[in-house]
């Protein structure tokens, strides 16, 4: 099975904070808009970066969630986050559909801490 890996830095809002999507935010639906607008492109751009293969049959996604401390958090509740992300892998035609058939995960792991918070998306292709 091949691998493919890629990190995508976390964007920041207007304000200058880091735009994570969470399942327990209470956003107006512009900036959740916005910030889903974010990711959705950065992980487009990110594969097309990278070089990563099109048209896969399938494949499994692992992510890795990097924060800048040591704050105890739920990485589930990031799962906002990676739908977009993966709606980007998906704009960019690493599969064609993210249904059942094509997609396993996201499995969300929570990650090293790095000076810059993002996540490293692993890729194993499936078929």
């Amino acid at each position: 099975m091949t691998e493919h890996q890629i990190f995508i830095e976390t964007p920041r809002d207007p304000k200058g904070k880091l735009a994570w999507l969470s399942m327990n935010q209470r956003l107006h639906w512009a900036p959740k808009a916005e910030r889903t607008k974010q990711w959705r492109t950065l992980a487009r751009f990110t594969a097309a970066q990278q070089k990563l293969p099109t048209s896969l049959p399938g494949v499994h996604i692992t992510a890795h969630v990097h924060k800048t401390d040591n704050r105890s958090y739920d990485v589930h509740n990031l799962l906002p986050t990676m739908k977009a992300v993966i709606d980007g892998l998906v704009d960019y035609g690493l599969v064609d559909d993210d249904d059942n058939s094509r997609l396993i995960g996201p499995d969300m792991r929570h990650g090293d801490k790095k000076d810059t918070a993002g996540i490293t998306i692993t890729i194993k292709e499936t078929t």
